[in-house]
């Protein structure tokens, strides 16, 4: 994403080696144009390695049911399992005997190092979506190869380098932020560290149960919704929006920013003061 001088930008924020953005699975057109001229491909190219794992955990991500959350048990697929070393990496995953199905790209929301993989998904009708929003304890899925390079965490490294890091996620795009922020990347040494998240309305917003220890690394949670009730006081609209009316970022040479979600976070966050 281009830069350019002065107070007008394209988010990430600024003519900084630090600024830096991975889109996320699924939600994000960019991603999937990226990835629409690789998808054949991918598929060709994992179709020997896919390795079978079982569902070892299943439910709802959020309170009206419209995002599920699952986990799959990797201790037969270790190789697997230690090949997923950064943040912001994904999948293919397919459901055994949905062959008429394309496999679906998937994003990683547990962190590196674990003996599973977490995810998050929306349905899809008619889509491998759909079948893993049906899924149960013990059913087996098939994972493909791991895939991409994940966030650039070294761009915003040392801290000192990169004291103002925001994050932007919206939908399932907070999957990869979920492993960005529990993987850890030296928030409470940094001045400023926000999360702009957001969702229609409480009731559609995934991990709320982990804000509270994902404020303990240093992350300052901004909730956004675009569809709130009148009990709500906190902000309305979208993310960007809510962005621009705080800005004050003290330092836009020390600046990172990490987008997950609709390409309209990148399309409408331009002008800084």
């Amino acid at each position: 994403m281009a830069a350019v001088a002065n107070t007008v930008t394209t988010l990430p924020l600024l003519p900084s080696p630090h600024a830096f953005a991975v889109p996320a699975m699924g939600s994000l057109p960019f991603l999937r144009r990226r990835m629409r001229s690789r998808r054949l491909a991918a598929v060709q190219q994992d179709a020997a390695v896919w390795t079978p794992a079982p569902v070892s955990s299943f439910g709802p991500a959020t309170a009206d049911g419209s995002l599920v959350h699952f986990s799959v048990d990797l201790s037969d697929a270790t190789d697997l399992a230690a090949s997923y070393t950064t943040p912001g990496q994904y999948l293919l995953i397919r459901v055994p005997g949905e062959d008429e199905l394309k496999p679906a790209f998937m994003a990683i929301a547990s962190p590196p190092g674990g003996a599973a993989f977490e995810f998050l998904v929306k349905t899809i009708p008619g889509t491998t979506a759909e079948k893993l929003c049906g899924l149960r304890d013990g059913d087996v899925l098939e994972l493909g190869a791991i895939m991409g390079n994940g966030f650039p965490i070294s761009r915003i490294n040392p801290p000192d380098e990169a004291q103002t890091v925001l994050l932007f996620a919206t939908g399932t795009g907070i999957s990869p932020v979920r492993s960005l922020i529990e993987f850890g990347f030296a928030a409470d040494q940094r001045a400023d560290v926000r999360l702009y998240y957001g969702a229609r309305n409480l009731q559609t917003m995934a991990y709320q149960d982990r804000f509270t220890n994902w404020e303990s690394t240093g992350l300052k949670i901004i909730p956004v919704l675009s569809r709130a009730d009148d009990s709500w006081k906190g902000e309305r609209g979208y993310v960007q929006d809510a962005f621009l009316k705080a800005q004050n970022i003290a330092n836009h040479f020390s600046t990172g920013a990490v987008l997950c979600g609709q390409k309209q976070i990148c399309n409408t966050t331009r002008v800084i003061k």
